[in-house]
């Protein structure tokens, strides 16, 4: 990271056409991208990655689940309510919005650049106005030690603090409006979704999802049928999502519409053993647990996943089996091991519901970005679109022994009940059924302290009385033979745009011999091209054998780039270097003679020549990970040199 260069990067990235800001010949709309065909390719490849490790390897049940959503369900999922960021405006110029908590984090981190730079020059490490990065706007003021740690103490915990604490923060470290100085706004709550209409009435209301998860949610049923009833078992869904952010000005890292890789995992609530624990627990992850983030650190703790479950650091067996798993597929993708951490969440993080959740934190020049979520959201979501549906979403498992046990139980007396309530009968008896045992016996303790009268709520918030005749309550014993449960919901959710753009900062490299020299080096894999076929120019002689072998390549589902440009060979060959295509084959005068072909790999820019058949051969090889470029160096001899004429 000392000599990385966003800005180099960018350029390459916009050269090779990874990626472009959408609508940009109308001036663009900040939060979204489009992608180019090496982008598309990287992005294919991540999914497919993923679909193997995760839906084929582990047997999941994948759906494609529908992007607009009725208003309804979002209300009841709590993302109506609850799905929002803070934001503050330039109380003078009212089109500058920001995320406040985002302000606040890049503001103090500009006057600690500062303070570091104030304290190199007092220390006689000065550093050149040449070498500081483009934009970097902080200035050489040297901060008190107990400020310092103030700002450090916020920048970590910013993203947990609620509108009134943001406000406080703004004015007692007087932060201002980045472009004209002045002052902001008090903190307001913005709702991230989209909101739509659904039909030509416009009556019914949508929005495009905010995630993919509650389709699954909605399908419990059908995908436990679909199983043979069978338990544990999960679904997934890989699809687009939509946030409106506030200020998207991250490039990938946020932005307003993109894709997710969500699975749901559903879990017997007394049991969270994982039948494949013991092939992960032996993993070690870099664990930021809450005992250290408490201390104010965020120094990463390296053990073994089984350890860390036996400790109870994190909550049970599943949770940690897809920490590992998880890690396990981004170490694959290209994701340097020592700038992947787990953070877990501290305990004003989580929903009221959830038991446990850790984030993969991936570092890239952004700083820390959480780009997996795993959390263990118990039984809320099955719970509330059943509550608000009436529809059991439920598993239901024979008993070997029948349970015997007391409840309380309420009975209505339809023949008092319905007359006396009338039209608000359905209301009140709404309410009284959606209590639970302690609710009812405090119901039955206050009938008996009024003498059979008391006052309840309808679900309609008026108030209604009711007598000790409506109805009885009291203590019934039951005899179960079937056991029926609300799963418990394990879910990793993957951000698919953070994951592309940390990789392509963790392959990304210049050559020594020459800066200008951008490699990305993806394993095969991912690669957005498998292979480039290369004639070494334009001449005729070479037109019969670059068409047969692409052919050939093509069969063999190799994605290949010909690239038969008048440039040197030398150029052609960098090209495909910033593109991360990890081989190249070269059709030389030698080529056409006797059929002989050489193979390059990118990263070393090494070479063999042999006939075309056995470098078509250890191309399938290599690609299919049966072999590695080591091996094939000591298998076959070194080529040093084109044939040019």
């Amino acid at each position: 990271m000392a000599t990385f260069n966003r800005t180099t990067l960018e350029e390459v990235l916009k050269k090779r056409f990874f990626y472009t800001p959408s609508f940009q010949i109308y001036g663009a709309v900040a939060g979204f991208y489009d992608y180019g065909p090496p982008g598309c390719a990287l992005q294919a490849n991540i999914i497919d990655l993923w679909r193997r490790h995760f839906i084929l390897e582990e047997d999941m049940l994948e759906m494609d689940g529908s992007i607009m959503t009725p208003a309804e369900v979002l209300k009841t999922s709590g993302h109506v309510d609850k799905f929002t960021d803070w934001m503050v405006k330039d109380s003078l110029k009212t089109s500058d919005i920001y995320r406040a908590d985002h302000l606040i984090k890049q503001e103090l981190e500009t006057r600690l650049e500062g303070d570091k730079q104030a304290r190199a020059k007092l220390d006689g490490n000065v550093q050149s106005e040449k070498s500081k990065k483009k934009n970097d706007k902080s200035q050489m003021v040297k901060l008190e030690d107990s400020v310092k740690a103030e700002y450090e103490d916020i920048i970590t915990w910013i993203s947990n603090y609620n509108g009134v604490e943001i406000g406080e923060v703004i004015r007692k470290y007087n932060i201002k409006s980045p472009e004209t100085g002045n002052d902001l706004t008090e903190p307001e709550e913005f709702n991230l979704m989209f909101e739509s209409s659904i039909g030509p009435t416009g009556h019914q209301k949508g929005y495009l999802r905010p995630e993919t998860a509650q389709g699954q949610f909605l399908n419990f049923k059908r995908f436990l049928e679909f199983n043979n009833d069978k338990m544990p078992f999960a679904s997934a869904s890989i699809g687009r999502s939509f946030r409106n952010e506030i200020s998207p000005r991250s490039g990938l890292i946020r932005v307003r519409e993109f894709t997710m890789a969500e699975i749901e995992h559903y879990v017997d609530p007394n049991n969270k053993a994982h039948s494949r624990f013991n092939e992960v627990k032996d993993i070690k992850l870099r664990l930021v647990p809450r005992s250290v983030q408490s201390e104010g650190k965020m120094d990463p703790i390296e053990m073994a996943i089984g350890e860390a479950v036996e400790k109870k650091i994190v909550d049970n067996e599943t949770l940690g089996y897809f920490l590992a798993r998880t890690y396990l597929f981004l170490i694959k993708l290209g994701i340097k091991p020592d700038r992947l951490r787990f953070r877990q969440h501290m305990p004003n993080e989580m929903a009221h519901y959830a038991c446990d959740c850790w984030d993969a934190d991936i570092h890239n020049s952004y700083g820390w970005i959480e780009c997996v979520g795993c959390a263990d959201r118990s039984a809320y979501d099955l719970t509330v679109h059943s509550n608000r549906t009436k529809e059991k979403l439920v598993v239901r498992e024979n008993l070997a022994e029948p349970k015997i046990y007391d409840k309380t139980v309420l009975e209505i007396n339809k023949k008092v009940f319905g007359p006396k309530l009338r039209q608000n009968s359905k209301t009140v008896e709404d309410y009284l059924t959606s209590l639970n045992e302690e609710q009812l016996e405090a119901l039955k303790k206050a009938l008996e302290d009024g003498n059979g009268t008391t006052k309840v709520p309808g679900t309609d918030g008026n108030q209604y009385e009711i007598t000790s005749e409506y109805l009885t309550i009291k203590r019934q014993t039951f005899t179960e033979h079937v056991r029926e449960y609300t799963p418990n919901v394990i879910e990793p959710s993957f951000g698919i745009g953070r994951i592309l753009y940390s990789l392509i900062e963790h392959v990304y490299w210049t050559r020594k011999d020459d800066e200008q020299r951008s490699v990305l080096s993806f394993p095969p894999r991912v690669a957005p091209f498998k292979c480039l076929l290369v004639p070494l120019s334009n001449n005729p002689a070479f037109t019969d054998l670059v068409d047969e072998l692409a052919k050939r390549i093509r069969k063999l589902s190799i994605a290949i780039k010909v690239d038969d440009s008048s440039n040197s060979i030398g150029r052609r060959y960098a090209r495909n270097d910033e593109l991360g295509t990890p081989f190249a084959i070269t059709i030389d005068f030698q080529s056409v003679n006797d059929r002989t072909i050489t193979l390059r790999e990118r990263d070393s820019t090494k070479q063999i020549r042999e006939n075309i058949d056995t470098i078509l051969q250890v191309l399938k090889d290599l690609l299919e990970e049966s072999t590695t470029w080591e091996k094939v160096m000591e298998t076959y001899p070194t080529f040093t040199q084109q044939e040019l004429d």
